[in-house]
């Protein structure tokens, strides 16, 4: 038998709700400043949108009819200031949470406005 092994993390997805894809672009790509990166023709027909960051891909896809707010599921972005970040998404009105705490880092959670729950994560010096 053939050894295989994994190799890299391709991308991740979150879905949005249909009706507020356009609000999704403000947020991650001018809010948080992910790259929009095209999209496959073929995929376009069913709606969102893809971004980068560092070389990893983030896919916006729309799901209806899903209550994002059960999950644990979430996207964890390192971040270079924790503290300005934590601010920024505090004056769009998003509140912030604390978690268990990791060895060697910092870090806060919040639920973008579609429910997603997102985590910015920074090392202690």
């Amino acid at each position: 038998m053939t050894e295989a092994m994994l190799v890299r993390i391709h991308h991740v997805q979150i879905t949005v709700p249909s009706e507020r894809i356009d609000e999704a672009r403000a947020f991650y790509l001018d809010l948080l400043g992910l790259q929009e990166i095209p999209k496959p023709e073929a995929l376009k027909k069913r709606g969102g949108f893809w971004t980068a960051l560092a070389g990893q891909e983030i896919h916006i896809s729309i799901e209806d009819g899903v209550d994002r707010t059960l999950t644990k599921a979430h996207i964890a972005y390192q971040v270079d200031n924790l503290a300005a970040w934590r601010e920024t998404i505090e004056s769009h009105g998003l509140q912030t949470f604390g978690n268990e705490p990791i060895p060697g880092y910092d870090r806060f959670e919040f639920r973008d406005p579609f429910g997603n729950r997102v985590e910015f994560i920074a090392p202690l010096d």
